[in-house]
């Protein structure tokens, strides 16, 4: 089955399709010829990812899905949330982002946060979301360097690395990603 996965984010391209496995083609965008910056304006994880698939399907009218995610931390209320991807500035550049993070959350005790990742499938014109969360916390300092984005700085509930220093089997098993992915493939299994 074929399936246009509204990014061109080469890491979150290799690792769903690492979780999804033999049974569907994932195309990109540069796959299908789309070219365009799409427009991320929500104020919610859910809002951007339905923008993106909504986007794509009614553009080019191929099944589509698009994810959005984000660090919560406990301790800043949140954030950075829905920002995650620009914390530091419009550069959209990992390392500040951890950098601020890190700075942000000097001397701060409660180290809890957790990512979320909303999945927005749309076909037939129908629009379906699903949603992966993983608990963890906040290192004081960066370990490993495996993954992207926060990965070195967010360790997982229950394991002693973070997600920067696991291998991508274990990671994809219980990512926030792999947890909405598997939503989504199931569903997809059924439907």
């Amino acid at each position: 089955m074929k399936l246009v996965f509204a990014t061109n984010n080469e890491h979150k391209l290799r690792e769903v399709q690492e979780i999804l496995g033999d049974n569907f083609e994932i195309l990109s965008l540069n796959d299908i010829g789309c070219t365009e910056d799409i427009p991320e304006t929500a104020d919610t994880l859910e809002g951007n990812a339905s923008l993106k698939a909504h986007y794509v399907y009614e553009r080019y009218g191929y099944p589509c899905f698009a994810d959005d995610t984000g660090l919560e931390v406990e301790a800043l209320g949140m954030a950075p949330g829905v920002y995650s991807a620009r914390f530091a500035g419009p550069q959209r550049s990992s390392a500040d982002n951890m950098q601020k993070l890190l700075s942000d959350m000097n001397k701060i005790k409660n180290r809890k946060a957790r990512f979320r990742t909303v999945i927005s499938y749309i076909t037939d014109g129908n629009e379906q979301l699903f949603e992966g969360i993983v608990d963890g916390a906040i290192l004081n300092a960066s370990q490993g360097s495996k993954g992207f984005g926060y990965d070195p700085v967010f360790k997982p509930d229950g394991y002693q690395q973070s997600f920067a220093q696991m291998d991508a089997a274990l990671k994809n098993e219980i990512s926030h990603r792999g947890r909405a992915v598997a939503s989504f493939v199931e569903y997809l299994k059924h439907s």
